[in-house]
């Protein structure tokens, strides 16, 4: 495979088309400290809606992002050879992103989540296909500016090393933001992909969990992170807000969440929006701190609306909820 078009962001990970069951009948409960989903089983349990959203996942989600805030945009993923598989592969069109690096993979099926939404919360249930992971057969000859990494299937552990060299050899500009399996890997199974990291992303929790500690201190945490190789790292916190940390500057900022215009729809794809704007924000050419402010907008949006997709703005849309912020709406440095 050989292209050689210019492109500004390639996102690489899974993609998957989500069923958004919306709930009607269901608790919840504190077990132990973690909140429990619970439904009466063996019972015929009436749910109110549902919703089918295509081509969605963190790197697609990435690269819709980078699309309507006017990048050039591609997504490097892998489907089956089903109707799914071709329905993603439209959905990503018909949203202005690139799908010459979609394999479609023969006797393999699209990967199919069901979301059961509740209480603007969601559980997923999920299945990974397990697909062939082969950069050299997918990228050819493109070098693009910015690859968005994000996550991939269990079986990909070669793929990482394959993308990290490819990063290093380029001098591309690398956006991870780790999935649960990669969260899981920690980081010296995936040292590589660390070193050559441009911008990292994880929540508080995710950090604690990749670091192994329990510490709170997200200034810390953010230093840790930067001691693997990453030279700016953001860790989010929900609506207490988000921080990074500049390695450029040895500057640490936090910023407040976009004031939600009313209550969250439902919350899937608030972190994907966040990372992607940050990164495509960077891709513009803005300073960290310009894009802390860009980066809370769009998840302030996308979870006005279900799937992670329908709401993202464009850049003038952005550029207006930005212009009309309140006073409070600002970087702070730490």
């Amino acid at each position: 495979m050989q292209h050689n078009e210019k492109i500004d962001f390639l996102a690489i990970g899974d993609i998957v088309i989500d069923a958004f069951i919306k709930l009607k009948d269901a608790e919840i409960e504190v077990e132990n400290g973690v909140q429990m989903l619970e439904m009466r089983f063996g019972d015929k349990i009436p749910y109110e809606s549902v919703k089918v959203v295509k081509a969605v996942g963190n790197a697609p989600n990435a690269s819709v992002s980078a699309a309507r805030l006017g990048l050039s945009s591609a997504v490097m993923t892998h489907v089956g050879n089903d109707d799914f598989g071709q329905e993603c592969i439209d959905a990503l069109r018909e949203n202005g992103v690139g799908t010459e690096f979609v394999t479609v993979e023969k006797g393999k099926t699209t990967n199919y989540h069901y979301v059961l939404s509740f209480m603007a919360d969601r559980t997923i249930l999920i299945k990974h296909e397990d697909y062939s992971y082969n950069l050299a057969e997918q990228i050819g000859s493109t070098v693009p500016a910015w690859v968005y990494f994000s996550s991939v299937g269990e079986k990909s552990l070669p793929y990482h090393h394959d993308i990290a060299s490819w990063i290093k050899e380029n001098n591309i500009k690398l956006a991870f933001q780790p999935g649960t399996f990669q969260i899981s890997l920690g980081t010296e199974k995936l040292k590589d992909i660390y070193a050559v990291t441009e911008v990292f992303f994880c929540n508080v929790q995710e950090a604690q969990k990749i670091l192994g500690t329990d510490s709170t201190d997200v200034k810390d945490l953010m230093k840790q992170m930067h001691s693997f190789g990453p030279k700016i790292v953001c860790i989010t916190d929900g609506p207490d807000g988000a921080y990074a940390y500049d390695s450029y500057h040895d500057e640490y900022w936090f910023h407040p969440i976009y004031p939600d215009p009313k209550p969250p729809v439902e919350r899937t794809g608030a972190g994907d929006s966040f990372s992607s704007t940050f990164t495509i924000a960077l891709g513009h050419g803005k300073t960290v701190s310009e894009a802390l402010s860009w980066g809370p907008i769009n998840s302030m949006n996308v979870v006005q609306h279900i799937g992670a997709q329908e709401g993202l703005l464009t850049q003038e849309q952005l550029e207006s909820f930005l212009k009309n912020a309140p006073e409070h709406y600002k970087p702070q440095k730490l």
